[in-house]
């Protein structure tokens, strides 16, 4: 009886076992349990290559250790700057789109600016149809005629005391409102012709005789000022406190290899909801190489320091304690790589900032230190 109970017992605890054993993730356990046995063979492998160069110093029969081949470079304090690094592209100060003066426009009956070409404020760019003014200006300068004539005929009646002073005044009303009747319809007949209201570019002149012109921009005259130009970018709201107006930046264009610095002009104080950034613009300086829309790449400095400890980012290395460097150390005449561990700073272009591990003058190992243990002995040739 006993024997059945225990065997019951175990069968019990063998169900559950198995059960809590399917609960548990397969892919987990097995990520735990390689994770663990690289931590042991890194351990291993860093206890064999200790015992291995101290058995080759006690034992006079051992292989010489045969030095590897790295490259050094001798750290020094330099001047340091990060900066952010923005896409931007070229606006005009002044854009403007041509409109007929009349506000109603008309037919194009002569077009006479090209796409690209330089205009100049005044400049006569379209000429509008002008047959209905004319016949307005021919009607007036007929009405005005007669009005005289009836003027100058009550005038001389009323020199010889014919006829009313009111008859008189009347006549010479209607001369004075024919005379403002052909005054306007001249004023009409020169909103035939549109002129350039600014000096500029025309950027784009989508107008051609026979059309109707009534100003909109996808049929009509742009105008940009190129005199006036300035470089826009999206900053994101993460640098809001680091980036204001008045500070310096630089401006590259990747086209022209060119570059230039400028300082920010304007700096929005509105978070765009959807790109959750701000504006910010800079003018550039009065130049033919610039052109609106032109890509421009935007670098603004947000950290500086006068001497920091930098070196190639290639070479900073990670394990388990943390970030390192491996440099090199004079044992008793030979050359041997040791591990430094460090504190990174910030990041800009190649070159990284040391906080603390390095010092000007110590020696790192720049080129053939991918496969490097500590102690290893090493050499420059």
């Amino acid at each position: 009886m006993q024997k059945v109970i225990t065997l019951s017992i175990l069968l019990t605890a063998f169900t559950v076992t198995t059960w809590g054993c399917k609960e548990k993730d397969p892919l987990a356990a097995k990520k735990k349990e390689l994770a663990e046995l690289k931590s042991k063979q890194a351990s291993l492998v860093d206890d064999i290559t200790k015992l291995e160069a101290e058995v080759a110093k006690l034992d006079p029969n051992a292989v010489p250790e045969k030095p590897k081949l790295v490259s050094l470079d001798t750290i020094k304090t330099t001047p340091f700057s990060h900066f952010i690094e923005l896409q931007g592209k070229v606006d005009a100060e002044n854009i403007a789109y041509v409109s007929p003066r009349n506000g109603t426009g008309g037919q194009v009956k002569g077009v006479y600016v090209k796409k690209g070409e330089r205009v100049h404020k005044g400049q006569l760019l379209l000429k509008l149809d002008d047959a209905i003014a004319r016949k307005q200006i021919a009607q007036q300068e007929t009405q005005l005629a007669y009005a005289q004539n009836l003027y100058e005929r009550r005038n001389n009646l009323w020199k010889e005391n014919i006829g009313t002073e009111v008859e008189l005044i009347t006549a010479k009303n209607n001369v004075d409102q024919a005379q403002r009747q052909l005054d306007l319809a001249k004023e009409q007949l020169s909103f035939s012709n549109v002129y350039a209201d600014m000096d500029g570019v025309a950027e784009e002149v989508n107008i051609r005789v026979g059309e109707l012109f009534t100003g909109q921009p996808t049929s009509g005259i742009k105008l940009v000022n190129t005199s006036n130009l300035k470089v826009t970018a999206q900053v994101p709201e993460n640098y809001q406190g680091k980036v204001k107006e008045g500070d310096k930046l630089e401006v590259v264009f990747p086209d022209i290899n060119k570059s230039i610095t400028a300082r920010i002009s304007l700096s929005g104080q509105l978070i765009d909801a959807n790109s959750r950034s701000f504006y910010i613009e800079a003018h550039l300086p009065d130049s033919k190489e610039f052109k609106p829309n032109q890509v421009a790449l935007v670098k603004i400095q947000d950290y500086t320091t006068a001497a920091a400890t930098t070196a190639p980012i290639n070479t900073l290395q990670t394990d388990e304690k943390g970030k390192f460097l491996l440099v090199a150390i004079n044992e008793k005449g030979k050359l041997r790589a040791k591990k430094r561990v460090v504190q990174a700073g910030e990041l800009y272009g190649d070159r990284i900032e040391i906080k603390t591990g390095l010092q000007a003058g110590d020696v790192i190992i720049t080129d053939g230190y991918q496969s490097l243990y500590d102690g290893q002995l090493i050499t420059t040739h």
